[in-house]
């Protein structure tokens, strides 16, 4: 396919994660080409778009949007500068696949939730990538068919092998349980109503002033009981697992490996270094889907109303962990534009 019949994306912001999808929009999928990057760091901007035939590099998100050749924007920059970034998308009317969190707090996801619904059709994806992981897709769809009878609980494990520099309590929420939040809203199809978050005492590696590892329950509008471990210095690397209790069976995820070894009287296999690596195959297939879906003039996958939701939810969160309570969740309506 020639760059001219191909999406020409801008991806806005270019560190780890937006230097990825430059990555893998220019060496992995298919049907689309970076036509633009956008960065504050120019001279990064500049370093990443040498590297890409035909790519543009530029230091404002509005001017990079107006130019010739952008059909669609990849958000990557930091959290707090989301909004202002979809809004600018919104704006020209241009499709955007944003990288969770949509927005750091409710407010402002319910912002941009508006401006869509003044569009009168959806134009964002978040970049939840759970939700194309083979093996969770696998459990969405065994619990949908019914076959294990009504979910009762959901086990969440989540552990980093350490934290990165300056992580908070909050963070913990907001950036990392965040996941579970939204898988746990699109495997069960409930909202979150009521959080609670219980601490135990730190681990030995948690840096100093983070609470790790913490344990995170979830009420849900359908009755069920989810619970999360959220522990962020492991040691020994990224592992990320779920089980689904349900009235006639039970079904695990996130135990695979590529290879099992026996030797020396030991049995074992390896675990992934970071996110990147545990989801990488996710990821493609998240752009892929969003690549695919946005060339036949559609929006498919997590939306406005699913940022929001898990903004609204991490809001509850933080304040059950400061506060020691828990705390209900608040949502506005949920708009037709997102049922």
């Amino acid at each position: 396919m020639s760059v001219q019949d191909s999406l020409g994306v801008a991806v806005v912001g270019t560190g780890r994660m937006g230097a990825d999808h430059v990555r893998r929009i220019s060496e992995v999928i298919s049907g689309a080409h970076v036509a633009a990057v956008v960065d504050l760091d120019t001279d990064r901007a500049r370093a990443i778009a040498e590297g890409v035939e035909g790519c543009a590099a530029y230091g404002d998100t509005a001017e990079a949007l107006a130019a010739p050749g952008v059909d669609a924007v990849l958000v990557a920059s930091p959290g707090p500068a989301h909004e202002a970034d979809v809004l600018a998308a919104l704006a020209h009317d241009l499709p955007v696949l944003c990288e969770k969190p949509l927005t750091p707090d409710p407010a402002a996801a319910l912002r941009l939730l508006e401006a869509e619904q003044r569009l009168g059709h959806r134009r964002v994806q978040v970049g939840f990538m759970r939700r194309y992981d083979r093996e969770y897709v696998k459990l969405k769809a065994l619990l949908d068919s019914g076959d294990l009878g009504r979910p009762l609980l959901l086990h969440h494990r989540h552990r980093n092998a350490e934290a990165p520099p300056g992580f908070t309590d909050a963070m913990a929420v907001n950036d990392s349980v965040a996941h579970e939040t939204d898988v746990t809203r699109w495997l069960l199809g409930q909202e979150i109503t009521a959080v609670t978050v219980l601490r135990p005492r730190p681990s030995a590696h948690a840096p100093e002033g983070l609470s790790d590892p913490q344990f995170v329950v979830f009420e849900t509008d359908g009755g069920a009981v989810v619970d999360v471990e959220i522990f962020l210095s492991a040691r020994y690397g990224y592992q990320v697992q779920a089980e689904a209790v349900c009235e006639d069976g039970t079904a695990r995820i996130g135990d695979g490996h590529d290879m099992l070894v026996n030797a020396a009287g030991r049995w074992g296999g390896t675990v992934t270094p970071s996110y990147l690596e545990r989801f990488e195959d996710a990821y493609d297939r998240q752009v892929q889907a969003w690549v695919d879906a946005t060339r036949r003039g559609e929006v498919t996958g997590p939306g406005t109303w699913d940022g929001y939701a898990v903004a609204a939810v991490s809001e509850a969160g933080v304040r059950a962990q400061t506060e020691g309570v828990r705390t209900e969740v608040e949502l506005v309506e949920r708009p037709a534009l997102h049922r």
